[in-house]
């Protein structure tokens, strides 16, 4: 029996479904269509630390009021055929990515592979599948491929967004069909090495300029977020700074945002949507982001930290499973994001 049980949103609290158990949509993404708010991610309701299980395939959700959600099962099942499927749950596959391509009415969907730096794209005739898969294991412009966002321009035109790994950011241009890149890009944010170089880029237009809300390359351990704009896809991009200004931690409210989300019934609302990977960490009387910045440059500093004592790798080994979701709304000031830590906000609060 399903039934509405909120009336906001409180970032980093667990989030249940209608039917009452903890929602499993990671690197959350938002789609809107005829009505229907869908959320949809990794599900890693599997993922406990001993690395069997990257992920459970995609699942998804479905509201009216972007409170309740109701669970809708697998978007894409995990392929559990064989471990060197494409779709294996122990493929670290991340960041499904959607959209509806205007010129064919096909979605399709793509994923970055977290180890192999290459691509993975399915097509579908409907948002709720069956996807198959298209391509796999390709690098677009035959550069490794991480974190990435797909992004669709108000004139029906496709970009993806990646970050060339320990290097830069990509844009490059989709093909028409969006299944794969042009050969048409542009090159952003060299940065001497992780953690400065950015990743897990979040797009979003407003008002006639292109917004990049990055992160660093921390792995599951949070870092303070970096925005950039621009008057066109390609840029140049201007660095503007840290939206999350507020968060003394510098661990972007100790979250990594995946999208930000224009709601389609209100004026000048924009939602930033992030993961919390590692919640209970939170209370420790020390910063990540410190630590990992430190021990990556300095030789001779010694984490208070055992466990960061593996380096980035140790993260892979945590429960990701325990992971909540941080939900928070964008405020302008003259034109730049800036995103303030709310315990619980409603969406009918802004115009």
């Amino acid at each position: 029996m399903t039934k509405n049980i909120y009336r906001s949103i409180r970032p980093g609290e667990i989030w249940l479904d209608t039917a009452g158990k903890p929602i499993h949509a990671h690197m959350p993404r938002l789609f809107y269509e005829d009505g229907v708010y869908y959320w949809y991610g990794l599900d890693k309701s599997k993922t406990c630390g001993d690395m069997k299980y990257w992920h459970w395939g995609v699942r998804y959700y479905r509201s009216s009021d972007l409170y309740n959600w109701e669970d809708l099962g697998s978007l894409i099942p995990p392929d559990l055929s064989s471990p060197d499927a494409v779709l294996s749950p122990s493929n670290m596959l991340d960041r499904p990515h959607i959209l509806k391509n205007p010129a064919t009415g096909k979605y399709v969907c793509w994923f970055d592979g977290c180890h192999s730096q290459r691509a993975t794209v399915l097509i579908a005739d409907s948002f709720s599948g069956p996807y198959r898969v298209l391509r796999s294991a390709f690098n677009p412009l035959d550069l490794p491929f991480g974190d990435f966002d797909l992004v669709q321009t108000a004139d029906g035109h496709g970009y993806c967004y990646f970050n060339r790994p320990h290097k830069e950011l990509i844009c490059a241009d989709l093909t028409e069909d969006y299944s794969g890149v042009s050969g048409v890009y542009s090159t952003h944010f060299p940065r001497i090495s992780p953690p400065y170089v950015r990743e897990a880029p979040a797009h979003f237009e407003r008002n006639g300029k292109y917004y990049l809300i990055t992160s660093g390359t921390t792995s599951f351990y949070p870092n303070p977020s970096e925005t950039a704009v621009a008057d066109t896809p390609h840029g140049p991009f201007e660095i503007i700074g840290n939206p999350h200004v507020s968060d003394a931690s510098r661990t972007s409210f100790h979250s990594q945002i995946s999208q930000v989300f224009r709601h389609p019934g209100k004026q000048d609302l924009y939602i930033a949507l992030a993961d919390r990977w590692l919640p209970e960490e939170m209370d420790e009387p020390y910063s990540h982001t410190e630590m990992l910045f430190n021990a990556w440059f300095n030789p001779e500093y010694t984490p208070h930290n055992p466990d960061l004592e593996g380096g980035i790798e140790a993260s892979l080994e945590k429960n990701i499973s325990l992971a909540r979701y941080v939900w928070l709304p964008l405020r302008f000031d003259n034109g730049v994001p800036r995103i303030d830590w709310l315990d619980e906000w409603k969406i009918e609060d802004y115009n």
